[in-house]
Formats: C-alpha cells, structure tokens, sequence
C-alpha cells in the first residue's frame, strides 16, 4: 500500500496537543472555581492512588499527568505502569502525592481522559486479538470523540490498531456520496489523480462491480463496503494476491474472524473509537 492511507503506529501526540486538551476540559469542569474543593485548607497534604477495576490496556498517562501539572505542579505522580500495559483487576496504576485541593480539583479530568482513553485501547486489543495469525491488520476510523483525534488515534495504537487517514487532509477516500456528486469512480479517481498526483487514492464499493471499475480506474486501494464473506473472496481473487483489499461495515468481535479468513489485507472499524466503554478506574487518597 502506498504512503498516505494507513500510517505507522504514532508516537504520542506533541505535548502542545495534550496540554491544549487538557486546558479545554479543566475550562469546562473547574469553570470560576472548585467550591467543594475550598472546604479543605490549602495546606492539606494528601497521599492518593489509582487503581483498575477490571482488566484493560492502559493509555492516557500524559494527558493524566498533564492535568495536574496544569492545576498545581506541585503535585507528584508515581506510575506503575504505561500506556499499551495490560492490568488486572485491583491493580495499583499511580500514587499521587500533593496538595489535598489540587489533587481533588483535577481528580475528575484526569480519570476522564485515563478512563476514556484506556477504554479506546481496551477495545482495540480486544479485535486485534480476534485476528491473531491471519496477517489482517485491524484500523481505526475517523469516527472519533470531537476535540479528541490524535489523542483516540494514539489510543488505538495503544491497542495495537494501525491507523487510517488522521483526516480529511492526509489521503483521498472516495465514498459513494463523492462518486454520486463526481459522476462515477472513473471520473472521482482521474480528478484525484490530476489534483493530487502524489496522494494515496483509496475507493469505496459497494460490488463487485463497483470493485473492477476502482481497479481499472487506478485506485491504490479499495474498501470493501458491507461486502458478503464469498464477495470477499472474490474481490481478493480478482483484484491479485498483492492488492491492498479493506474490509468494513458490520464487523463485530463475533464475525472479524470470518472476516480476517477471506483474504482481505484490512478491517476498519468505527466501533474502536466511538462503541467505546470507559474503564472503570478509582482514585482513594490513603
């Protein structure tokens, strides 16, 4: 496949992302003050830990780290773990150590980015484990929460995803409203091409049909859109042994391995980022 569609596994997004992300949700949650948190007398010194309830990968650390440093950097962390860790149940993540307010202040947006974030990467693991020994690789979607896609995108890394176009401004999909508004996918990819002739041109079908004219047309790679599992099978039989073949709509953790046997190279899926639940985590001081 060429360069442009399916990005390599990233690093953690710049730190100027993280601490912007972060200055938005402390805006929203601390508003003109934290009022429960001026009960305390601001020279309390507190010890607090995060623990896991349940199984999960872990991600979000610097985004949890990031609040605390915004709200008072006088408090400390400790972590046991980092991100792409699988924990267990009653697992200790992090100590805390610090001013009793300030740790009660950010308490809430941290746990929500760690929560949220690990959720994300929990959930990609889980699909990525369903293909194992199929050589298909599992990709995230732009189906992300608003504000938060580099740092979803990170997260299904985290899990052990690849990631698809960060945006609309990293490579060219062709979807069926484009080809409708286009005239047909011969004519979408030529534009394409004649635009952007360096860019990686990907189009979406609906048959098989659809699949031979992306073909012909010189598309780089072609999503197999709600495709049956014999469809797919064709599809891989016509487009060649070497073609890149993306497979999505309707994959559960049920059906991906069905999928993953067909032959194709990848399966996308929205569910990663937006079918999330957050893990369940807790903060106790002690």
């Amino acid at each position: 496949m060429s360069t442009g569609t399916i990005a390599a596994k990233p690093a953690l997004p710049d730190q100027a992302v993280i601490d912007e992300d972060v200055r938005r949700a402390l805006a929203e949650d601390i508003g003109t003050g934290d009022l429960t948190a001026d009960l305390i007398p601001s020279d309390t010194e507190m010890q607090a830990t995060v623990i896991s309830r349940e199984t999960a990968v872990i991600c979000g650390t610097a985004w949890f780290d990031a609040v605390f440093r915004q709200v008072d950097p006088a408090v400390t962390i400790e972590w046991q773990v980092s991100d792409s860790a699988n924990v267990g149940t009653d697992q200790l993540l992090c100590t805390l150590k610090g001013p009793a307010r300030a740790i009660l202040t950010g308490e809430r947006t941290a746990l929500n980015f760690l929560q949220t974030l690990s959720g994300t990467a929990t959930n990609a693991r889980q699909y990525v484990d369903a293909v194992v020994g199929t050589g298909v690789e599992i990709l995230d979607t732009r189906k992300t929460l608003p504000g938060l896609r580099l740092a979803q995108k990170y997260a299904a890394a985290c899990g052990g995803c690849r990631n698809h176009r960060i945006g609309l401004f990293d490579a060219i999909l062709i979807k069926e409203n484009h080809i409708a508004a286009a005239g047909s996918i011969t004519k979408a990819v030529a534009t394409a091409r004649r635009l952007h002739p360096t860019v990686h041109v990907e189009v979406e079908t609906e048959n098989l049909e659809e699949l031979r004219e992306a073909l012909a047309a010189g598309a780089d790679s072609i999503m197999l859109d709600e495709y049956s599992l014999a469809d797919m099978k064709k599809a891989r039989q016509i487009a060649g042994p070497g073609y890149a073949l993306e497979a999505s709509g309707s994959v559960s953790l049920d059906t991906i391995r069905s999928v993953a046997e067909t032959g194709v190279t990848y399966i996308s899926l929205g569910s990663i980022t937006k079918h999330l639940r957050a893990v369940d985590l807790s903060m106790r001081f002690t």
